[in-house]
């Protein structure tokens, strides 16, 4: 859908709180990457080595942190001490309008329980299954092809994207001499207010407590989290991450992609965990951890690998 949204600069300057230094009758109508920018398009600078294109760049106007003016570049620029964040907040004003979807909607394929709650300003998308004894909020959204297989409250403005499955059994067997017995999930999966969970995500629902999501959390695409996992607030975790079951995470907790949580475990608010970082122990103290080995070729891994050994 094309977007019809135009503004002069000094108009966005205010709505995005940033300085404005030049032209503020200038018009833009369009949000670009810096090397693909038009004439009318305003863009952002967010890590300095962008900021070699910007003798080259068509944009008509820049986001951009101070530092970047020392470059001597006449143009357009709305000044921001984080222009990641600026850009954030700029980029709902040039969303696309959906001037077509209603305020309430649930689509006809969709497969709904007549025991659920729905808010107000809900909506439900194409080929969305909503099992027994599940709720969602306000202003919250279900995106096509999702499941909330049961035991599943969601809370206000939280939007959940295509093909996710929440509530779903989580791995629970004990094993026998005759082979394994399944656990039955008797608990629910909590999903608070504010959270955005990506594409293909797993959310297992709790085999006797609750599995929690607490506000503000924003999940990737092909995140799984297990049953009986507590996540505390503002916690963003990048795609292809698992954490294991009970889990307890601390508020603001970021994890980098392809990295995992084992479980039992109890991680301190404000811990942020680098890509590729497998976190075997609780952590008690906020701060970064990270445990990458770069790649190598297979017989430098195998002198490394020694070495790994003898330090232990």
């Amino acid at each position: 859908m094309t977007n019809k949204n135009s503004f002069n600069l000094l108009e966005l300057s205010k709505l995005i709180n940033t300085k404005l230094i030049g032209d503020g009758k200038a018009i833009v109508d369009n949000l670009s990457t810096i090397q693909d920018a038009n004439e009318s398009s305003i863009t952002f600078i967010s890590n300095t080595k962008y900021s070699k294109h910007l003798k080259t760049s068509k944009a008509k106007a820049f986001i951009v942190h101070p530092n970047i003016l020392e470059e001597g570049i006449e143009a357009n620029f709305l000044v921001s001490e984080d222009p990641y964040l600026a850009y954030a907040i700029a980029s709902s004003f040039f969303k696309p309008n959906e001037s077509s979807r209603k305020s309430e909607s649930i689509h006809p394929t969709a497969s709904i329980s007549d025991d659920i709650k729905l808010g107000k300003n809900v909506s439900i998308g194409p080929n969305v299954y909503i099992g027994p004894n599940c709720t969602i909020g306000d202003d919250s959204s279900i995106k096509a092809n999702t499941s909330l297989v049961s035991n599943v409250h969601i809370g206000k403005d939280t939007h959940v994207h295509n093909g996710s499955v929440l509530g779903s059994d989580g791995f629970g067997y004990a094993p026998s001499p005759n082979g394994y017995v399944k656990i039955e999930q008797l608990g629910n999966l909590i999903i608070g207010s504010s959270v955005e969970i990506g594409a293909g995500c797993t959310i297992d629902r709790g085999a006797i407590g609750d599995t929690i999501i607490q506000d503000g959390v924003k999940l990737d695409n092909q995140v799984h989290i297990a049953h009986n996992v507590e996540l505390g607030k503002d916690s963003a975790i990048a795609a292809c991450c698992a954490i294991a079951g009970s889990s307890v995470i601390g508020n603001n907790f970021r994890m980098g992609g392809l990295s995992g949580v084992l479980g039992h475990l109890s991680i301190a608010d404000n811990v942020t965990v680098g890509a590729h970082t497998l976190i075997t122990k609780s952590i008690s103290k906020s701060g970064e951890y990270i445990g990458i080995m770069p790649a190598q070729r297979p017989k430098d891994w195998a002198k490394s690998s020694i070495f790994i050994k003898r330090r232990k």
